[in-house]
């Protein structure tokens, strides 16, 4: 009994005293916890230091100075803790100016004035700093701080920042790579809206210049027509000559309005003729423009004993309505639409003046004087071969080696285009068309007119004007090919064409500037095919000499018409 009666005593002490060493041990541990917090806040507020307003600012303050202020802030000073705002701000704003003077230094001499205001810039705040009001009164005193004194320090502060913000805001551009890139890509788009513009003005106007006829043009021809009423008796018509169907000779078939162009055709061929006085011209013109053309060669006769013949179209009466599919749909209204009404799906890409001035160009496809070509068989019944010439080539060479090319019992000889993928029948004929497409291999070569020699007695053989016939009926709802001679043209002397040597006949000269001066000195024809024709102003002067030395410049007409050649 007393044995347990000590046990319990023993054990209620034990209890009691394991109690207290807990909760001594707590409070140890807790006030461990306090002193090693204090002395860790104690060691950054003495190893801390404030952000400096530049490497020579005045506002600058060593760890202790800025502690003092820290413990005065923690004793709740307002105007401490004012104080260190500005300062922040002011530091802030330093900051960033350098660094966008730093940027204008490695820009070089390309932003030399920024960089100048930037430095000031920064002087400036320095400058505000080390005034001695400023710093003895808010830096250097341990004491309360001048609320006057602080207010005028921050409306200083606060204008050069002010400023700052203002100058950085006005250059920033300069410096942010976005906005430079932004306004790079504005600044192209501008431009090339501006190109695309300048372009289409540029086109229409060649558009213009090369479908209407020059003063100088019109000049010549009232002033040869003024001629013909002033001195009738002079320029009555010749009984025909037999050499104009003379299958011996070499006769060539130009069809034209241009008596200009004309007379620099025949000239350059005779001129470069071994035997001039073995050539005949058959001239075809409209009845508009034939007595002017036929003064001119009165006035002005072929050198070398050649031979002129000049026409009006209609004096070749089997050429109506009747027999002509081409005269048929002239009178078509359905073909008129097509030719000169404005077409709705070309509203978005085209203004109204460039659709009517492209479809009163194109009314020259509807020219009788334009499709003539596809009727020499009949037109020159007793001739053999005839040598096809555009008015808008000059011959360099003596072409009576044409005449005695082998053609290979075919009815066209031609120089082909095609080169690569380009020229090629695909380009000009409508393949989707079942007719086209069944009959002709849009791979195959195209060839150009303007300078063709044609075997008369194959054509009449092969029948190839009612093939011509055949295709321009078809075509009168425009689905096989749109416009031109050269696509029936293509059609008709389909797998009856013989090509003849590059050097015979070098094209583009009235749209392609990069023809060398070689190929051109080796080529016997010529050819301004394009819009800038060499009698019009927007013709290219490095090829435009080639053309102006054949033109009779001592015909008075010529003088009096001021062709500027």
């Amino acid at each position: 009994m007393a044995v347990v009666a000590r046990s319990g005593r023993g054990g209620g002490g034990s209890a009691f005293s394991s109690a207290l060493r807990s909760f001594f041990s707590y409070r140890i541990f807790v006030s461990a916890m306090f002193t090693l917090l204090f002395f860790a806040t104690a060691s950054v507020l003495f190893s801390s230091h404030p952000a400096h307003l530049s490497d020579n600012s005045g506002i600058e303050t060593t760890g202790r100075a800025y502690m003092h202020r820290t413990f005065l802030a923690l004793k709740s000073d307002p105007l401490k803790t004012r104080l260190e705002l500005i300062h922040k701000q002011a530091s802030d704003h330093i900051m960033l100016v350098n660094a966008y003077a730093s940027y204008a230094r490695k820009l070089k001499l390309e932003i030399s004035k920024q960089l100048k205001v930037f430095d000031d810039m920064a002087q400036n705040f320095s400058d505000v700093g080390v005034k001695p009001m400023y710093r003895t009164a808010l830096f250097d005193s341990d004491g309360p701080v001048d609320e006057e004194i602080l207010r005028q320090f921050e409306k200083e502060v606060k204008d050069k920042i002010k400023v700052a913000r203002l100058m950085i805001a006005e250059n920033k551009e300069s410096y942010d790579n976005q906005l430079k890139i932004q306004k790079l890509k504005d600044t192209i788009f501008a431009v090339n809206e501006l190109l695309i513009k300048a372009k289409k003005n540029g086109a229409f106007a060649s558009l213009i210049a090369a479908r209407s006829t020059p003063k100088s043009l019109h000049c010549l021809a009232m002033r040869l027509m003024g001629e013909r009423i002033a001195n009738p008796e002079k320029y009555r018509d010749e009984e025909p000559k037999p050499e104009l169907e003379d299958p011996l000779l070499y006769h060539y078939a130009i069809f034209s309005d241009n008596v200009i162009a004309v007379s620099v055709v025949v000239n350059s061929v005779v001129s470069n003729s071994l035997e001039p006085w073995k050539h005949v011209f058959h001239i075809v013109t409209d009845k508009m423009n034939l007595a002017a053309m036929k003064v001119w060669f009165k006035m002005r006769p072929v050198a070398g004993g050649a031979y002129v013949e000049v026409k009006a179209v209609e004096e070749f009466t089997f050429l109506n309505s009747s027999y002509v599919p081409v005269l048929r749909q002239i009178e078509s209204a359905n073909l008129q639409k097509v030719y000169l009404d404005n077409k709705a799906d070309n509203e978005t890409s085209e203004t109204k003046d460039e659709k009517n001035m492209k479809s009163s160009g194109n009314t020259k496809h509807l020219s009788m004087l334009d499709h003539l070509k596809f009727y020499l068989p009949e037109m020159y019944p007793k001739l053999h071969r005839i040598l096809l010439l555009d008015d808008d080539v000059v011959v360099q060479k003596d072409l009576t080696a044409l005449w005695r090319v082998d053609l290979d019992n075919k009815v066209n000889g031609a120089v082909e285009t095609c080169f690569g993928s380009f020229h090629r029948y695909a380009h000009y004929l409508n393949f989707s068309h079942p007719s086209i497409k069944d009959k002709f291999n849009p791979k195959a070569c195209a060839w150009a007119f303007g300078m063709n020699i044609f075997d008369l007695d194959a054509w009449r053989r092969e029948r190839l004007t009612d093939q011509y016939h055949y295709w321009q009926d078809l075509n009168e709802d425009q689905t096989l090919w749109k416009l031109g001679t050269l696509p029936p043209g293509l059609m008709t002397f389909y797998s009856t064409t013989k090509s003849l040597d590059k050097t015979w006949h070098v094209l583009g000269l009235g749209y392609n500037p990069s023809i060398s001066m070689d190929e051109i000195n080796k080529a016997a024809v010529i050819h301004f095919n394009g819009n800038m024709k060499p009698w019009l102003d927007i013709a290219m002067n490095q090829f435009k000499h080639l053309w102006t030395k054949y033109v009779d410049n001592e015909m008075e007409f010529v003088q009096m018409c001021n062709f500027g050649l």
